[in-house]
């Protein structure tokens, strides 16, 4: 009897493996089945929640797009009026300045009605009416919700107004928390201060804070000499490099007195 070649196979295992074929593919046929059967009985049970929600998504979205478009176009045109607004009062249009303030300051809110009020209190004190500017600053320093940069400008500027018709350690201690090194309004804050302890009659803890402000570097230059001299009346050494002020001041420490006599 002659031998099958080694890789051919016989009828029985070619039945077997197309057996096992047909298997296949009917067990994948009937996997689909129960998968659809799945997904069919899933949507039934949660379809319309879950379009509902999806619906509901979209819609939150949308809306989300809409008041975002509506705030920057709001802000547009807050920021638009307050130019306008600035513009007026460069140009010394006072009333003009501080009606659109004012109307700004109501229809806006956060940082943008606070600039208003800010500018709509310097129309009020350019005009003299000094109280209505320290009713709005106050009503900005009072206000929580307004960053803390400008509310303590607004405590600073209400203080300068008010200062002389208060209570000196009123002022002191409004101003104190402000009046320290390394705040930004350190030397506004700490000139009105040491002030302040003049007029209580603390002429050490006057000269001692006149002295900080006129070391610190980050205090304006016109700040600085006027509280250098001020500690200088209080017995207070302010200068700490007698060479650098004197460049600063546009001298030589070695040029000779005015009126010496020259050979």
């Amino acid at each position: 009897m002659a031998l099958r070649p080694g890789n051919e196979k016989s009828s029985e295992e070619k039945q077997a493996e197309l057996q096992a074929a047909q298997d296949e593919v009917l067990m994948r046929e009937i996997d689909d089945a129960v998968r659809q059967e799945e997904y069919l009985r899933f949507v039934q049970t949660y379809g319309r929640p879950l379009l509902g929600v999806l619906i509901a998504g979209l819609l939150a979205f949308a809306g989300y797009l809409f008041w975002d478009n509506r705030q920057e176009a709001a802000m547009e045109k807050s920021s638009e009026d307050l130019i306008a607004a600035m513009d007026q009062f460069g140009a010394g249009n006072l009333d003009s300045a501080g009606s659109a303030a004012a109307a700004l300051a109501e229809g806006a809110d956060g940082a943008a009605a606070a600039s208003a009020m800010m500018l709509q209190a310097g129309a009020a004190l350019q005009r003299g009416n000094a109280e209505e500017a320290a009713r709005i600053y106050g009503q900005i320093s009072q206000d929580d919700a307004l960053p803390p940069a400008l509310r303590d400008l607004a405590t600073i500027r209400e203080a300068a107004i008010t200062f002389d018709r208060r209570d000196p350690a009123e002022i002191v201690a409004q101003l104190k928390p402000l009046a320290v090194p390394g705040h930004p309004y350190f030397g506004s804050a700490g000139e009105l201060v040491a002030m302040a302890y003049l007029e209580q009659g603390k002429r050490k803890e006057a000269g001692t804070l006149f002295g900080e402000i006129a070391k610190d570097e980050d205090v304006p230059e016109s700040l600085k000499a006027r509280a250098r001299q001020m500690a200088g009346l209080l017995g207070v050494d302010a200068i700490e490099d007698v060479e650098e002020l004197l460049k600063s001041q546009g001298l030589d420490e070695e040029q000779p007195a005015a009126g010496a006599a020259t050979e």
